[in-house]
């Protein structure tokens, strides 16, 4: 039986046709979900607390220091309760005039960094300190660092060491150690 050539070209456009409604129909079917009501997007969490500039002075001894500025761009005061680095145990030191002496001492309670302020970390002044490294740092070594603060959140950072000759400060137990002469790295030299 042969089929007339008007009918298959009908044939072809209703199949045509009803594919083109199927698509309407379908894609009708697919934008109701732009009309159900979408989870806001979750915001970006803010630190409580970031460091610039951070540095560590370069040692081969048993003890060094870090320092930067910690900046607290929050509307709470922030504290921070713990510093941590693999190379060695750390404990948040400040600087105290005592008995007509400036000491080194143990941060009791924390490091507070008032709301919207900035605090820094410097030689001869409130530092996070390294105790007994497990080996020397070199002058350009890049530590990371994570901060621990009172309501359980951490944040971490990376400081390079840089060498640094002023606060020759003693940190040998019971001495006393001396302020800072300065309060400025050395340039690191490039490593090629």
């Amino acid at each position: 039986m042969r089929t007339h050539p008007l009918l298959t070209r009908a044939s072809r456009a209703a199949v045509l046709l009803s594919t083109a409604a199927l698509a309407v129909t379908v894609t009708g079917c697919g934008s109701s979900k732009a009309t159900e009501p979408q989870a806001a997007p979750t915001p970006t969490p803010v630190e409580p607390v970031r460091i610039q500039d951070p540095w560590v002075k370069a040692s081969d001894k048993d003890m060094t220091a870090a320092f930067g500025t910690l900046v607290n761009d929050t509307d709470t005061d922030v504290t921070i309760t713990a510093a941590s680095t693999e190379v060695s145990p750390m404990e948040l030191h400040g600087m105290v005039m005592k008995d007509g002496k400036m000491v080194m001492q143990t941060l009791q309670g924390g490091l507070v960094v008032k709301a919207k302020t900035s605090h820094k970390l410097e030689p001869g002044s409130d530092h996070l300190m390294l105790m007994k490294l497990k080996r020397p740092i070199p002058a350009g070594e890049q530590l990371s660092f994570t901060l621990t603060f009172a309501d359980g959140k951490t944040m971490s950072f990376t400081a390079v060491a840089k060498p640094f000759t002023g606060a020759r400060e003693s940190y040998d137990p019971g001495t006393s150690p001396t302020p800072a002469t300065s309060g400025q790295p050395e340039p690191v030299p490039s490593r090629t």
